[in-house]
């Protein structure tokens, strides 16, 4: 059994910051990639930002310079710095990993229950 559990979301001006964690655990061996997701209301679940385990970064065009992912492997953790937010960055926000589990060993993916984040004014 695995455990994603976000934290972090809420009401926030725009221009403003916030910081979404996101905690893998149980039955891990090792966890190959950690990420971000986001969806807006009637809209499908878009990539925001992915982190492999040697820290290899990618980034939606959308949040490209504003957003910054990072993760602690030792604490199967991963972080999303979110800066000069705005209207449009509204969503819930999903966090994603791949996971290498113990018994049965394999490779699966895995979801937390999202958080909710609002820019307005």
């Amino acid at each position: 059994q695995v455990q994603v559990v976000e934290s972090g979301g809420g009401l926030v001006q725009p221009g403003g910051s916030l910081r979404l964690s996101c905690a893998a655990s149980g039955n891990i061996f090792s966890i190959e990639a950690m990420g971000w997701y986001r969806q807006a209301p009637g809209r499908q679940r878009d990539l925001v930002a992915h982190i492999t385990s040697g820290g290899n970064t990618n980034y939606a065009d959308s949040v490209k310079g504003r957003f910054t992912i990072s993760r602690d492997n030792a604490k199967n953790t991963v972080f999303l710095q979110m800066n000069s937010l705005k209207p449009e960055d509204t969503a819930v926000y999903y966090c994603h990993a791949y996971i290498l589990t113990k018994s049965p060993m394999g490779r699966f993916n895995y979801w937390g229950q999202g958080t909710q984040v609002t820019v307005s004014s």
